[in-house]
């Protein structure tokens, strides 16, 4: 028998492959709590830190990953996204589960495929959706790590009032930390900010096409406080139009914040 015509292809054209960079886009999911946050941090211990570590040991070189935005310390996600540029032959399969191997339950690469040159996880983005859990009542052990537990009920009439006024586009600017690297402007389009209630659990919806430095966490801070009433839906719209950030506007805790989904 000829065993040369068994091969697919003729063994000089397996030689000739050529091992092209290419651009990988990934969906990752982590659990926040033990983390300083994605940005990689000079601790080591950010998200972003331990999949570079991972990449490292994968590909036997360091490769930097660019995330599609930074969450803070403490912040959860179901579908971060990243991209990396490397040469890989084996597949996506293979690349998810070579970066899945070894790194810890807390992160999990959900997919890996291969995208256009030009894509960016960040600047091709076309919006975000975020969640942001609340209990009402003192939360269990397995759902405090998750939530913000408020042990007071809340006016939700004047919650639904606060809300519709900042849904739509407005500045921002005084719902927005200091200390991010912000573009020029600071006008979102605040296309959807639902309020859903189950028992004593809370959800806040909220979806734009991006969000400032801890924006989401500061509507929900100050949601919170009009359904306490320490703000009126009236204060909520002299903020949003004041442009400019004060006391009033509080930020609600890290662990109940969720990014959902990156829109592309």
């Amino acid at each position: 028998m000829d065993t040369d015509s068994e091969q697919p292809y003729p063994r000089e054209s397996v030689k000739s492959v050529v091992k092209e960079v290419a651009r990988w886009k990934c969906v990752c999911a982590y659990d926040g709590g033990a983390f300083d946050g994605w940005q990689s941090q000079a601790s080591g211990n950010a998200i972003q830190d331990v999949i570079e570590r991972r990449l490292r040991a994968v590909l036997k070189r360091d490769l930097r990953i660019h995330g599609s935005g930074r969450t803070d310390a403490g912040v959860h996600a179901h579908g971060q996204v990243f991209h990396f540029d490397t040469v890989w032959t084996h597949g996506a399969d293979k690349l998810r589960l070579a970066l899945q191997t070894g790194l810890p339950r807390a992160i999990q690469i959900k997919s890996v495929r291969r995208a256009a040159a030009k894509f960016h996880s960040r600047f091709a983005a076309k919006g975000k959706i975020y969640r942001y859990e609340i209990f009402l009542g003192e939360a269990d052990p397995f759902t405090a790590p998750y939530c913000w537990s408020l042990n007071r009920e809340l006016d939700w009439k004047a919650v639904g009032e606060a809300a519709a006024m900042l849904r739509g586009k407005h500045d921002f600017r005084a719902f927005a930390a200091e200390g991010g690297t912000e573009r020029e402007t600071t006008v979102r389009d605040l296309r959807r900010l639902d309020v859903a209630r189950r028992g004593r659990r809370v959800r806040l919806t909220f979806e734009a096409d991006g969000f400032l430095y801890k924006m989401v966490r500061s509507l929900t801070g100050t949601l919170v406080n009009v359904g306490l009433g320490k703000l009126t839906p009236a204060d909520v719209a002299a903020l949003l139009n004041s442009a400019r950030r004060s006391a009033q506007v509080q930020t609600a805790p890290s662990q109940g914040l969720f990014l959902v989904k990156v829109i592309y």
